[in-house]
């Protein structure tokens, strides 16, 4: 044939199909072979394994359990990592330092640290105290692994039996890790927590070591951390010399130190204390006649004074002596604080008040209030209802919800993108993903246009919303850091204050918009010296000046708008009448926080309230209508006179004008009637301070030498005369120089030229005086 096809060599150039075929046919069917004479020689291996009848229910039941275990371990693991993230062995380490507090004047408001008297051994402190303590707080002590199941249930049987609380389940491992790291809110989140730290401390630390902890770390009530402070606070002598009844009374404090305190409810703490001696009875450390001479002969008070230590502010103190000390090899150490004890004392109060007032009804029992300067000047803090009940520090420690209160830093980023105080915007936002943002009292907003100061001033969840999707919610991020808060994270409400943020925080950041932009990082300490008297910090010399983080026009455009907030918007229970307020409200979902931010020229405030283990409010709780005059009473005794400074970018308040006006007008008056001088002007001669009598005797002095100078013969050389004025001057002698005037020229200065620079100072010349500072 002459087709093309086999012209070019025809078949033998291409794939042999029919053998590929074949040989694939062939590997398939050998290769299936292989696997099925694997699998039953498998088979028939394992068949010999196989279990029937109770070996094969127990081997199920190991497997099961097996993976039960697994599955426990990921599910302690998950419960057990928040518990570990909260260890701190910094808080092991505050033994390193003994810091003496004053205040700005220099007098002593307390301690921190590991003093001199708290440093007593274990074998040093008596043994009836031990075993009071073990007997009431944990007979099995030395028994448990940090967590006593026996010790529990029989707590559980007597509250039962007593139908209330009247014996405690937890170990003193289990109160030295809330003590050391936890608060104390009733939640199982913080039980869990406090199981699994106690299992760590038992790991690390012997049963010694923890006990020593406890001893040293427990507040006792007046300020007083530790056994051997307590005891020198109420007894005036060391805890190695205390009787039986006084081991009773300090072994009562660790449950409740507020409220069986000798000095603050006598009877509460005879009461305890005889429940202690109860105690060592029931635990076979003492019999009935041992106790009872302690019983006949209560425990003597060295005095009936009540603290008025300002230890929330002292534990936040001692927290930054820690962070400005960390390296400097220094331990014993003294430092001067910016607290005003009458504020601090009167933000307690304020925040006492109003849990007794409205707490209950409202259903909240905690809160915090921090009060501070325009520049960060840390002048009160208030980090709970009771420092006796709870040491923990919600002021600097507890990240809560802040609500609309953060609508200031997304309101501030807008100001920076372009937007002004009258800006039209609408009552309306776009979605983020499956959220849409919704208003107080519910609704999506209205889609009205109204000017973005009456949007702040209306606190309308929308319009921030929509801003800080406009702007960019990472500028919202990098302005919050830029005000010295950290932490806050990129959501799709993180304009209404869904992350958590400390009062503290929040405070030094609206401290910023008051003081016209300048970073205000909250402060306490203003120097610090050793034991050797050296100077170790000083703020003045060590810290760098404030940075500009804010411009001064945004941040004056801001204060226009807070200003409204308190005048036309949600915060008008904060508003005072002698002063110009500035500030915001916030309520977090629930409501679970409640917030007032507000700062005139003179003071910037945060108050908070809420509950510790974030239980809802009662419905229609508000920052404005309970954190706001909380806010009202502090500022109004914070402030003592009508010295108070203008908000930048407002105008003076009316009554501030008319208070200047009046001490004008009085002044005047005064000086009309003589009865105070009328101030020199800047052109007027500075007038001369010296006594009239003086400058009598001076210009006699002053006569009588010119005379003698004149008239008396020249003394002969070497009598120690004065020499003749009209002698020319020897060019060998050392001529008059500033140190060495001449002589002359004193005794020719006319009296009518001398001018006092200051008190008991010598008298000068005109010319000599003009160069004088």
């Amino acid at each position: 044939m002459n087709d093309w096809f086999h012209k070019q060599g025809g078949r033998d150039r291409f794939i042999d199909w029919l053998a590929l075929d074949s040989k694939l046919n062939s590997a398939l069917g050998e290769a299936w072979s292989r696997v099925k004479d694997y699998w039953n020689a498998g088979s028939s291996y394992f068949a010999r394994f196989q279990l029937v009848g109770w070996r094969r229910l127990l081997n199920e039941f190991a497997s099961e359990s097996l993976t039960m275990l697994f599955g426990g371990f990921v599910v302690l693991y998950g419960l057990a990592l928040p518990a570990f993230q909260e260890f701190d062995e910094s808080k092991f380490l505050t033994g390193r330092y003994a810091v003496t507090f004053l205040d700005v004047n220099g007098n002593e408001i307390g301690r921190r640290g590991i003093l001199h008297n708290d440093s007593v051994p274990l074998n040093e402190i008596p043994d009836v105290l031990i075993k009071a303590t073990l007997a009431t707080e944990d007979r099995r002590f030395f028994e448990h692994y940090g967590v006593d199941v026996f010790g529990t249930l029989r707590a559980l049987v007597t509250n039962v039996q007593a139908n209330e609380v009247v014996q405690g389940g937890s170990t003193l491992t289990q109160q030295l890790a809330k003590n050391l790291f936890l608060s104390s809110e009733r939640s199982l989140q913080r039980k869990i927590k406090e199981l699994f730290l106690s299992f760590l401390l038992e790991s690390r630390y012997s049963k010694k070591q923890i006990l020593k902890l406890y001893f040293d770390r427990a507040y006792m009530g007046g300020g007083t951390f530790g056994v051997e402070a307590a005891s020198q606070y109420y007894f005036g002598k060391s805890v190695r010399d205390i009787s039986m009844a006084e081991a009773a009374v300090l072994a009562g404090l660790f449950k409740a130190p507020s409220k069986y305190s000798p000095l603050v409810d006598l009877a509460a703490s005879r009461a305890r204390t005889n429940q202690v001696l109860d105690n060592l009875v029931e635990a076979g450390y003492y019999t009935a006649g041992q106790v009872h001479a302690a019983r006949m002969s209560p425990a003597k008070i060295v005095e009936a004074r009540a603290s008025t230590s300002p230890d929330w502010f002292l534990d936040w103190a001692y927290e930054e002596i820690q962070r400005i000390a960390e390296g400097k090899n220094q331990y014993v150490l003294t430092a001067r604080t910016t607290i005003d004890l009458t504020l601090q004392r009167q933000a307690e109060e304020a925040l006492a008040a109003a849990l007794r007032k409205e707490g209950r009804d409202n259903n909240f029992h905690s809160g915090a209030i921090v009060v501070m300067e325009t520049d960060g000047k840390v002048k009160a803090i208030v980090g709970g209802p009771d420092y006796g009940e709870s040491q923990f520090n919600r002021a600097t420690h507890a990240k809560r919800q802040p609500g609309s209160s953060f609508k200031v830093y997304v309101y501030a980023t807008a100001m920076e993108n372009g937007y002004t105080p009258e800006t039209i915007v609408r009552d309306a936002s776009r979605s983020c993903g499956n959220w849409s943002p919704s208003n107080y009292g519910g609704g999506g907003g209205s889609g009205g246009r109204l000017p973005l100061w009456e949007a702040l001033a209306r606190s309308l969840n929308t319009v921030a919303a929509e801003l800080s999707f406009a702007v960019g919610r990472e500028k919202v991020i990098e302005m919050t850091k830029r005000l010295g808060i950290e932490g806050v994270k990129k959501t799709c409400s993180m304009a209404l204050g869904d992350g958590g943020i400390t009062v503290l925080e929040h405070t030094g950041g609206f401290a910023t918009f008051a003081n016209g932009g300048k970073l205000a990082k909250p402060y306490g300490i203003l120097d610090i010296t050793t034991s050797k008297g050296d100077l170790l910090y000083s703020r003045e010399r060590d810290e760098p000046p404030a940075p500009q983080v804010l411009s001064r026009h945004v941040a004056e455009e801001m204060n226009v708008m807070l200003n409204r907030v308190v005048t036309q918007g949600t915060g008008g229970m904060a508003n005072l009448d002698f002063t110009n307020v500035a500030g915001k409200t916030g309520t977090s979902t629930g409501p679970k926080d409640a917030w007032f931010m507000g700062f005139t020229g003179k003071y910037v405030a945060g108050v908070w309230i809420g509950n510790d283990d974030n239980r809802p409010m009662r419905a229609g709780v508000t920052g404005g209508h309970q954190a706001a005059p909380i806010w009202h009473d502090v500022m109004t005794v914070a402030h003592t006179d009508m010295n108070i400074p203008t908000i930048p970018g407002l105008a003076p308040h009316p009554r501030q004008v008319e208070e200047q006006q009046r001490l004008a007008q009085l002044r005047a008056q005064q000086v009309a009637a003589g009865l105070e001088p009328a101030q020199a002007s800047d052109a007027q001669k500075p007038q001369s301070i010296m006594p009239p009598k003086t400058r009598e005797a001076l210009k006699v002095l002053i006569a009588a030498l010119r005379k003698a100078n004149d008239e008396g013969p020249a003394p002969a050389p070497g009598n120690g005369g004065a020499s003749q004025l009209p002698m020319p001057a020897d060019p060998k002698e050392p001529q008059p120089t500033a140190d060495k005037p001449d002589r002359r020229a004193l005794l020719d200065t006319s009296h009518d030229d001398l001018s006092i620079p200051a008190a008991g100072a010598a008298p000068v010349s005109k010319a000599s005086a003009a160069a004088l500072p």
